[in-house]
Formats: structure tokens, C-alpha cells, sequence
């Protein structure tokens, strides 16, 4: 399988938030916010594997500043990782005021999918590319996530009585 370009898959998803997705304060709900991510992550992890994914995991999610009702929202996403048939995909959120032109980092998450094939079962994808300087920081700050959410993972296994 050829490596790809993380250019190759990178998406930019803008939405306007309405009405209908505010929570009682007033602002964009937070779940409106964290579905939109995982949908432009997963978009991301489906270009790159040409198949269908699954979302492993979240890593932490920050809410910096809130979103308001009627902004555009930015979510900006692309490739930082690649395993077997694992996949880290990071979003980053901007809102920007359409009266203003105030443009606001709002938040920003990690996400992992693993790639499935028709049968439902993990399959392998393609490599990264790793072209700059900033492809291969991620590379590395990725790879440190992915090695504490195994040993994590492990230790639970292993202090819930099941095999690490």
C-alpha cells in the first residue's frame, strides 16, 4: 500500500449554528460541537483509508472560548498518526462573528479511528507521508498519546482481573 500526503485527506467543514443548537446559557451546546468533530474527523480518517471507520477514541476536549449561536464554525482537520489500522486525527474549531469578521480559536481535540473492512473487521491502511517539520512534531506528540492510551488501557485490564 503507497503512502499518502496528509494534503490528501485534510478537510475544512464549515457550519452556521442556529437556534436549535443552543444550550440554556445561551451558546452553542457543547454536544453540537463534539459531534461536528468527530463527523470532519471521521471524514478525514475515510479519505485516507478509502473505507469505512469507527471512532476509537477522543482524547481530551477543552472547551477555550464558547461559540455563538449564528456563527460560522471552522472545523479543520488532518492526519497526525497512522498505525496498522489506526488512524489520530486532529480538529481544530473556529468561530467567526459574520457581523464582525472576529475570528476565535475555540477549541481543539484528538481522535482515533480504526479503518473496517466490508466485513466489519479491522483492516490496514495507508502510511503517512511525513513532508515537514510540522508533520513530524505531530508524528511524535501523536505517537506519546497513542503509547499512554495502550498503557492506560493496559492497567485497566489488568486491575479489572482481565489479561494486559
Amino acid at each position: 500500500m503507497q503512502p499518502k500526503r496528509k494534503e490528501s485527506s485534510s478537510v475544512v467543514m464549515a457550519q452556521r449554528l442556529l437556534p436549535q443548537d443552543a444550550n440554556f446559557a445561551g451558546n452553542v451546546h457543547g454536544g453540537v460541537i463534539l459531534k461536528q468533530i468527530d463527523i470532519t474527523a471521521a471524514t478525514v480518517a475515510m479519505r485516507h483509508a478509502r473505507c469505512n471507520v469507527v471512532t476509537a477514541s477522543l482524547d481530551r476536549m477543552d472547551f477555550l472560548r464558547p461559540v455563538h449561536v449564528g456563527e460560522l464554525v471552522y472545523f479543520k482537520a488532518s492526519l497526525n498518526f497512522v498505525g496498522h489500522t489506526s488512524m489520530e486525527v486532529g480538529v481544530r474549531v473556529e468561530a467567526e462573528d459574520l457581523i464582525t469578521g472576529e475570528l476565535r480559536y475555540t477549541n481543539s481535540a484528538y481522535l482515533t479511528f480504526v479503518a473496517l473492512d466490508p466485513a466489519g473487521r479491522p483492516t490496514p491502511v495507508p502510511g503517512l507521508e511525513l513532508e515537514t517539520e510540522e508533520d513530524h512534531r505531530r508524528w511524535r506528540e501523536a505517537a506519546e498519546r497513542r503509547r499512554v492510551r495502550l498503557a492506560l488501557k493496559a492497567s485497566e485490564r489488568r486491575s479489572q482481573g482481565g489479561e494486559g
